[in-house]
Parts: structure tokens; C-alpha cells; sequence
């Protein structure tokens, strides 16, 4: 999931944003409302996280100028009992949900699942799978065979992303904007070292039918694609099996 925390308070906000890291999230932070309303009008999340105040206008505000522009994505606003009116008011005015502090972060980040399935973008899965390769977003299990994978949240990301583009070409830009945050210094090594190091993991599982095009199923003739620049003319696959 790729999400957006707008918060004023940036202890609280990079608290949130380290929990959902751990948990294999994509997260931006917006310290003001046009901060956080331009991003979130850009598109591209699956979940805004709001504050029901914010130093210039509050939340409400802020979701009303999204609505009104057209975005969809997901509203959850986060208030204390004392400007509770105000998170009532982001309702009204377009958010989707909301929660009072102090909260269990596991009550939060399943909110979000929740939001994210029924939000603007198609349903989706808990359960991915490729052959004998299966990742499980809400308990963040990967397996192989009959082998648990330990990954860490960025490969856990990006192999969430992979398998939902099973056969498609993914650029490097793709994966960048998708898997790594804006925070991050875009770098092709970074990408690379990131897949290499989600191989080695893959490949310490059950051994499955391979080829020297990529990681298969043998039955569903799926396989996944390593990320290429734009100008590459020819694309080179994601996981390859070591021959």
C-alpha cells in the first residue's frame, strides 16, 4: 500500500510513518494542508491519513478541496476527543473514516486495509501467488514451498508489486514510484541491490520449474520481469533463477 500521512506534528508523523514501514508500506509525509492537498490530488495513493488539524486549515478543509477536485483516494482522519467536531466536519465533507487518539496501531493499519479494498482503485487481494510462491498481505507471510522467506519491508514491497504485474515489463522509474517513497534519492543501484537481494530470498526456497527467462509457473506459463531503464530497448527479467 502506498500512503500519505498530512500532519503537522512530525514526531507523531514519522512514528506512524516507521510503523507502516514495518509492515511493508509505502508512506509520504506532508507537514501542511497544501502540501499534503497537492499530493493527494496527484494521485497515486491508496489511503491519505489526515490530521483534523493542521496549522493553516484543518482537515475538513482539506478534504472538502480534494473532493471538489475529483480525488477519490481514501480519507482516514485522526483526531483527539478535543477536535473531535472537526474530524465530524472531515466526514461531512468527504473523509471516509476516522479515529480518535490515542489508537492501537493494529486497529489503524487495518482501517487502511479496509479503506484501500474499497477504495477508487480494484479490489485487492490479500493473497498473491505465483506457482509455489505465495505472499499473504494481511498476515505479511511470503512462503515458498513449504519454507517461510524472512524479508524485509522494502522486498516485501517489492515483490507485492511484481506480483501484481505478472508478465508486464516494469521500468526501474515504475518500481521507484511505486515501491520507494518520495523521500528516497531515486537510484538504479538501489533498484537493483533491492531485486538482487529479493532473489537470494526466492531462490533459498523449494526449487521451482525455471528457465532462463525468469521465474515461472510452470502451469500457468507466468513469470515476472526484472525492471528496465525507459531507454533500454530490450527489457531483462525480474528474479532469475541462478542456472
Amino acid at each position: 500500500m502506498r500512503a500519505l500521512i498530512i500532519e503537522d506534528d512530525r514526531a507523531a508523523a514519522h512514528a506512524l510513518r516507521r510503523r507502516l514501514w514495518r509492515e511493508g508500506h509505502v508512506v509520504d509525509v506532508a507537514s501542511n494542508s497544501e502540501a499534503g492537498a497537492t499530493l493527494t490530488e496527484a494521485g497515486g495513493y491508496d489511503a491519505v491519513i489526515l490530521a483534523a488539524t493542521l496549522p493553516d486549515i484543518d482537515g475538513a478543509a482539506v478534504t472538502r478541496r480534494v473532493r471538489d477536485a475529483g480525488c477519490a483516494t481514501p480519507i482516514l482522519m485522526l483526531a483527539t476527543r478535543a477536535t473531535l467536531d472537526e474530524c465530524l466536519r472531515g466526514l461531512d465533507a468527504g473523509a471516509d473514516d476516522y479515529l480518535t487518539r490515542p489508537f492501537a496501531f493494529a486497529e489503524l493499519a487495518a482501517r487502511l486495509r479496509a479503506l484501500a479494498r474499497h477504495g477508487e482503485q480494484p479490489v485487492r487481494e490479500d493473497r498473491l501467488a505465483i506457482g509455489d510462491l505465495v505472499l499473504d498481505r494481511r498476515t505479511r507471510l511470503v512462503t515458498r514451498g513449504d519454507h517461510t522467506l524472512a524479508l524485509a519491508p522494502k522486498e516485501f514491497a517489492l515483490l507485492e508489486y511484481l506480483l501484481r504485474h505478472p508478465g508486464q515489463v516494469l521500468t526501474r522509474a515504475m518500481l521507484l514510484d511505486h515501491v520507494w517513497d518520495y523521500g528516497f534519492e531515486p537510484s538504479a543501484n538501489a533498484v537493483d541491490a533491492a531485486i538482487k537481494r529479493l532473489r537470494k530470498a526466492v531462490d533459498a526456497g523449494e526449487a521451482q520449474y525455471c528457465t532462463g527467462r525468469g521465474l515461472q509457473d510452470s502451469g500457468r506459463n507466468m513469470r515476472l520481469r526484472r525492471a528496465a531503464r525507459h531507454s533500454d530497448v530490450q527489457p531483462y527479467n525480474q528474479l532469475p533463477c541462478r542456472s
